[in-house]
């Protein structure tokens, strides 16, 4: 009987407390529907009138293709670190990559990039690399608003690829990336440098033999001192790669290569299954950017 009665008081305090939290949660503005506290985790269109128009976004972490690319992403500069060793080595190897850029760097040290950039593309890595997954729609949209234009000031050049910092996505990173018409670029396998710490070769051995067709490769040109494990060894991993006949393109390059061939209008030339011609990955919107047009 005492046991009985345990598991009913227990079972009334458990109702009790979930009546006082769901209380809290309707009366809270922290738990509305437009402001989840795990920021931004929200993203229903039809509640917000300049969404409505949206309703397509595209996520890209691997290419499925049969060609032996992949692709070298660095993330979070430019620095005067460690931005001019990594383009060094580049220019050494003749290789292209993609920098997701942090606006407030780029503002600081834009002349790091000037006139080194031309085998390279840029895309955006917010402004001042918060979570992105823990603010609202606002907060995420000025984010990638002032970065973007930092790169167009800066560098002259339109991004149209964007990375979350730490890979995080909510819902509302998910409506400022489709408001500029970004591509959302991810990873499929990454520099882990804490765990070579003491066998520097050993990050190379693993980059060089686990990276394949379609890999978006991710490294850092800015951040802790263990990141120079990576940054000294990239030629290693670059003619590691080579010898085993991948070729390492730019993301853009590396998502038009996993596209199947365009299929003509009807009335036209059959199929080629020619790549289409080179530059960047082409926007859905076609010529317009609303969201940029907004800041002009």
């Amino acid at each position: 009987m005492a046991l009985r009665r345990r598991e009913l008081l227990r079972g009334a305090a458990l109702v009790a407390g979930g009546a006082v939290l769901g209380a809290a949660v309707k009366a809270s503005p922290l738990f509305a529907p437009a402001h989840l506290p795990i920021g931004g985790g929200y993203a229903a269109a039809a509640d917000h009138a300049d969404w409505e128009r949206m309703g397509q976004l595209d996520v890209v972490w691997r290419v499925h293709t049969d060609q032996p690319l992949a692709a070298l992403t660095f993330d979070d500069g430019p620095g005067p670190q460690w931005t001019p060793t990594v383009l060094d080595t580049l220019d050494r190897y003749q290789v292209p990559a993609t920098f997701f850029l942090v606006g407030q760097r780029l503002r600081a040290h834009a002349g790091l990039l000037r006139g080194r950039l031309d085998r390279h593309e840029v895309g955006n890595h917010s402004w001042s690399h918060p979570d992105l997954a823990r603010l609202d729609a606002g907060a995420v949209h000025e984010q990638l608003a002032r970065a973007d234009a930092a790169i167009r000031d800066e560098l002259g050049r339109t991004p149209t690829l964007f990375r979350p910092p730490y890979g995080h996505i909510g819902g509302s990173t998910l409506i400022a990336a489709a408001d500029f018409d970004y591509t959302v670029v991810l990873w499929s396998r990454q520099m882990r440098e804490s765990y070579y710490q003491t066998d520097p070769p050993g990050q190379v051995r693993a980059i060089v033999e686990q990276v394949g067709a379609g890999d978006v490769v991710l490294a850092h040109d800015v951040g802790t001192p263990d990141r120079l494990i990576a940054i000294d060894q990239l030629g290693a991993m670059i003619t590691g790669l080579r010898a085993r006949g991948v070729r390492l393109v730019t993301v853009s390059e590396l998502v038009r290569a996993g596209r199947p061939a365009t299929v003509s209008p009807v009335g036209g030339d059959e199929p080629t299954g020619r790549p289409p011609a080179a530059g960047p990955v082409p926007h859905r919107s076609g010529v317009r950017h609303p969201a940029r047009e907004r800041l002009l």
